[in-house]
């Protein structure tokens, strides 16, 4: 019990919560009907806040009415929760029950559902996992189909899911290529191993990939072994939707179009060892490698090699391989991208903290472990980072999504504050972004970058306590340079004037968050005062060497306060169906002597950025040599602008 006055105002949006009235038929207090299916959803999820005796409001705003008589309903809640019939397992504790004082003898209570570990998930209620089993979906909770329970039901009692013994298959379901290229590469790299010298039988058993049952004699291969080395069809018999897939994308490319693709069609084995092999050379391939000597020789490992090599291990041997969609790699002109089927067995804040290793295929993992890919320590999500942050790119960004059920990982290639990206804000928000402290311009890069930010993301970037995060986020809000989207930890925050994100469809790698490059501001949604300013700055911190030392300014200063430049857009921006000779002539005199960006352009002109590139910036620079890269070396280049070829 706390002496503090609870103040419905100071609910937090970085947390999953719950308002309920809980007032019952008397008015004085009652458990809900529907609390359980809050608590098994919030458990099964990621945690949660519940709150008894506060009213939602609209537009996300609570009324704190309280409780008069709180004591019945917790006894009746602590009888419940301890009660096998009602809910599978009590994880509350009394330190997670607090009530506070909501004025005139009433009281609010708050419950603090914490989630459950692998072991002790399905949490479900009424005795029955396939009709008591909940999740959270951003604001609501659901019930979980019959097969979301298996696999939790799975997980719970299987510690390594690829140790499966598979009975009735044996040598003749491996790919004999892919099982001695993986010896071969083994013994050149450990040449004293001890299962050098074993017969493949015994060198498979020793792998994991072999198992005998002691108990009834079977002796065959195990999941692990044949998903390494295994022929498409057999994997495909005993994992029905077992899928790899591996896509490059072209520079301003459509998610249906590649320039490569590698996926099993018949002409190679379609296992996972030669996935890896296959996939990593694409990976690699075009990659800049600076000179270096080491012990004489030239080294050709470099941090970005490593990181792309254990993210992709990472999702091979943590991937759920019971579940329904696929292994996917994704290389784009600004992004690797790695999306494995199955959500964490961790939190992820524990994967990026490091030393928690809870592996889904043991087996697996051991076997690349032998080749020096990958190690058994928990320490792979954070070698990732190390090697990604030593080149200044932006942290990787690791999430869960709920309606895949998968993991998703995407390492950017680009900094974590492009000068292109503080150009086009200065652009957006004039003065009041240079006034913003260094946490303000980091919050609203990443909506820039990313698409959209949200306090996870910037716990990952920075060394802000989520709590402070919360009052960062409110704060450019109320200074209308962000939007919030959603609620409790599905709230995600966007800049000003674009289009809100589809998170449904945002965590596909196939289908990355739209950036807002490619989103047009609206002049009534910026800030037109100096004065709108983010929280003091004594409040934040983040590292100096992450801000860079000098931005290059804009042409003349902010463009949409030129009237020049305004009254030679004028006969586009004002006509929405003008002629394309109009606008394309609009665009040569508004380039006449300066370097304009492709964002720049789409504001003065008031067209969406992707239809002027497609349409007429592409065309005008490589067609009719009309304009000029600033960059013509680096057509994809972050600060990349046009300007009016000299006659």
């Amino acid at each position: 019990m706390t002496d503090a006055v609870f103040n419905a105002a100071n609910l937090r949006e970085d947390v999953d919560l719950e308002a309920k009235s809980a007032l019952g038929q008397d008015g004085r207090g009652a458990l809900p009907r529907d609390f359980f299916e809050s608590y098994s959803a919030f458990a099964n999820t990621n945690g949660g806040m519940i709150y008894l005796g506060v009213k939602e409001l609209k537009g996300r705003s609570f009324d704190a009415h309280g409780i008069e008589n709180p004591d019945p309903m917790l006894d009746d809640l602590w009888n419940q929760l301890n009660n096998p019939q009602k809910v599978s397992r009590n994880l509350l504790t009394p330190a997670m029950v607090q009530r506070f004082p909501a004025g005139t003898g009433r009281w609010v209570i708050e419950i603090e559902v914490p989630r459950a570990t692998r072991h002790e998930r399905p949490i479900f209620i009424n005795g029955n996992p396939l009709k008591g089993t909940y999740k959270r979906h951003h604001s609501g909770d659901y019930l979980c189909r019959d097969d979301e329970v298996k696999r939790m039901l799975a997980e719970q009692t299987e510690d390594a899911r690829d140790a499966r013994l598979l009975t009735g298959y044996t040598f003749d379901d491996l790919d004999m290529d892919s099982f001695k290229a993986y010896r071969n590469r083994m013994a050149a790299l450990k040449p004293d191993h001890p299962f050098n010298g074993a017969e493949n039988l015994e060198f498979l058993r020793k792998l994991g990939g072999w198992r005998t049952d002691r108990q009834t004699g079977n002796a065959g291969l195990t999941l692990a072994g044949l998903l390494m080395f295994g022929k498409h069809e057999a994997i495909h018999e005993v994992v029905p939707n077992y899928f790899v897939d591996y896509r490059e994308l072209p520079v301003g490319g459509a998610k249906t179009k590649w320039v490569d693709r590698l996926s099993p069609d018949g002409t190679w084995s379609g296992n996972l060892y030669d996935f890896y092999r296959m996939t990593i050379q694409r990976l690699f391939r075009d990659l800049k490698v600076p000179f270096r000597l080491e012990g004489g020789e030239r080294d050709d490992d470099t941090p970005i090699h490593k990181a792309l090599r254990e993210a992709l291990v990472n999702a091979l041997v943590h991937a759920d391989y019971s579940a329904s969609i696929s292994i996917l790699v994704v290389k784009a002109p600004d992004y690797f991208g790695f999306r494995n089927p199955g959500n964490m067995r961790i939190p992820v804040t524990a994967a990026f903290e490091g030393g928690h290793s809870d592996c889904r295929n043991r087996s697996l993992q051991k076997m690349f472990s032998l080749i020096g890919l990958g190690e058994q320590a928990g320490s792979g999500i954070p070698r990732v980072i190390e090697n990604w942050k030593s080149q200044h790119y932006r942290l990787p960004e690791l999430w869960e999504s709920e309606e895949l059920e998968a993991t998703l990982m995407k390492l950017r290639t680009v900094s974590l504050l492009p000068d292109g990206t503080l150009q086009d804000l200065r652009f957006f928000f004039g003065k009041s972004f240079d006034q913003l402290d260094e946490n303000g311009r980091l919050a609203l890069a990443t909506a820039h970058i990313e698409g959209y930010v949200t306090n996870a993301r910037l716990r990952q970037i920075s060394r802000l306590h989520p709590r402070d995060i919360t009052l960062l986020l409110k704060g450019l809000v109320d200074h209308r340079m962000l939007v919030p989207d959603g609620q409790g930890r599905a709230t995600s925050y966007r800049l000003a004037g674009t289009a809100a994100v589809d998170l449904a469809s945002a965590v596909d790698l196939e289908s990355p968050p739209p950036r807002s490059e490619d989103l047009l501001p609206r002049s009534e949604d910026l800030p037109q005062r100096s004065e709108h300013l983010a929280p003091r700055s004594e409040h934040l911190e983040v590292r100096s060497e992450h801000l860079p030392s000098s931005s290059p300014q804009l042409p003349g200063g902010n463009p949409m306060e030129d009237p020049t430049l305004l009254r030679i857009a004028d006969p586009v921006r004002s006509n929405k169906h003008c002629l394309p000779e109009t606008t394309r002539e609009t665009i040569r005199n508004l380039c006449c002597g300066k370097f304009f960006t492709l964002n720049q352009l789409a504001v003065l002109l008031n067209r969406s950025p992707d239809g002027i590139r497609q349409r007429f910036i592409k065309p005008m620079v490589d067609d009719d040599k009309i304009l000029e890269r600033r960059y013509p070396q680096q057509p994809n280049h972050e600060q990349q602008a046009y300007r009016t070829r000299e006659p």
